[in-house]
C-alpha cells in the first residue's frame, strides 16, 4: 500500500490580491487529508472518501479505458471532478496507467470537517500529484485554478510567504509564530465559501479598483511576519481589512457582523465564509463567539502546524 498526506491551509494575508502577484502569508494547519492506494481485484478503481468521523461520504468506481478515466458509478458532481483531475494527472504522466492496469482501491481520509474550507480540494490535488509523480501546481492550474498558495501550504510544515512572479510560484519559509500567539484564535463562520465564486467576483472588478493593491498587500505581509506585539498586529489587521473592503466594495466582517467585539477580526480566504482570525483573551473570545452561535473556535496552537 502507498499513502500520501497533505496539510490543510489558512491564508493569513493576501486574499484575492495573491492572484495578481501580491506576496501572501499562508500557514499549513494541523488538519489535512490522506490518500491510500492498495491493489484490488479486477481492473477498475474503487474510490472511497471518508470524513473526519470515519463516515463514508463518497463512493465511486472508475475505469481506465481508451487512454481515459471514466466514471462507472458515483455521485455525479464529485465523480465528474475526480475524472477531470485524474485525466489531467494522466496527461502530465501517461506512464502510470495503461490499459492493462490492474485494479486498485483508493481511500481518502479527512481529519477535518470538509465544510471548514481548510483545503479539501488542495490536499486532494497535492496527494494525487504525489501519486502520479507530477507537479501539483500544474495539476491545480489545469483543474481548479487559483493562485496555488494552498498547494504550497500542503507541501510545507511551517508558515510560508507565497508570490506569483511571471505566473510562477515563489515559496519561502516564513516566521509566523508570534510571542502573542495565545491571543490569536480562528473562528469558523458556520458557512463554506465557494473559492471559485470568490475568485470570479474579484476578477470581474474594474482594474482601477485594484490600483496599487499588490504593492500595499505585499508590504503588509512583510510587516505581519516581523510584528512582535499585539497592538501592532491588530493595527495591521485593520489596515488589511480596510484595503480589501475598498477594493471588493464589501463591508468588513467585523463591521457587518461583530461590531461590538473588542478585538480585531480578519477574514481569511474568500470573504463571507470559512474561518476568520480574531484577537483577544481566550475566555472572552470563546464566550463571545459561542454566545453568538459560533461553536468552532480554535486557539492558535491547536490550528497551526
Amino acid at each position: 500500500m502507498k499513502e500520501f498526506y497533505s496539510q490543510g491551509k489558512l491564508l493569513i494575508t493576501g486574499e484575492y490580491a495573491v492572484l495578481d502577484g501580491a506576496k501572501a502569508l499562508a500557514i499549513p494547519t494541523k488538519f489535512g487529508q490522506s490518500l491510500e492506494i492498495a491493489p484490488a481485484e479486477g481492473k477498475n478503481i474503487a474510490w472511497n472518501s471518508f470524513d473526519e468521523q470515519g463516515k463514508l461520504w463518497f463512493q465511486g468506481e472508475f475505469e481506465f479505458i481508451k487512454n481515459k478515466f471514466q466514471c462507472i458509478k458515483g455521485e455525479q458532481e464529485v465523480s465528474a471532478r475526480l475524472v477531470e483531475i485524474l485525466n489531467e494527472a494522466h496527461k502530465l504522466n501517461p506512464k502510470l496507467f495503461s490499459t492493462e492496469k490492474s485494479g486498485i482501491k483508493v481511500n481518502t481520509r479527512l481529519n477535518f470537517n470538509r465544510n471548514w474550507g481548510l483545503g479539501t480540494s488542495s490536499t486532494l490535488i497535492n496527494n494525487i500529484a504525489n501519486w502520479f509523480e507530477i507537479d501539483a501546481f500544474k495539476l491545480l492550474k489545469n483543474t481548479f485554478g487559483g493562485s496555488g498558495y494552498d498547494i504550497a501550504a500542503a507541501q510545507n510544515k511551517q508558515a510560508i510567504t507565497y508570490q506569483l512572479t511571471n505566473d510562477k510560484p515563489s515559496v519561502l519559509k516564513a516566521n509566523f509564530y508570534p510571542n502573542f500567539s495565545k491571543n490569536i484564535f480562528f473562528v469558523y463562520l458556520n458557512e463554506k465559501k465557494n473559492s471559485r465564486d470568490a475568485i470570479a467576483h474579484y476578477k470581474a472588478l474594474p482594474n482601477e479598483n485594484k490600483s496599487g493593491l499588490t504593492e500595499k498587500i505585499s508590504s503588509l505581509t512583510e510587516q505581519f511576519t516581523k510584528c512582535n506585539n499585539l497592538t501592532e498586529f491588530e493595527l495591521l489587521i485593520n489596515i488589511h481589512e480596510t484595503l480589501l473592503s475598498q477594493v471588493l466594495q464589501t463591508q468588513k466582517i467585523k463591521q457587518e457582523r461583530f461590531p461590538d467585539f473588542p478585538g480585531a477580526i480578519k477574514s481569511l480566504g474568500g470573504w463571507g465564509g470559512d474561518f476568520v482570525m480574531v484577537t483577544g483573551q481566550e475566555e472572552a473570545v470563546f464566550e463571545y463567539f459561542n454566545n453568538k452561535g459560533f461553536k468552532t473556535v480554535f486557539a492558535f496552537e491547536d490550528m497551526v502546524l
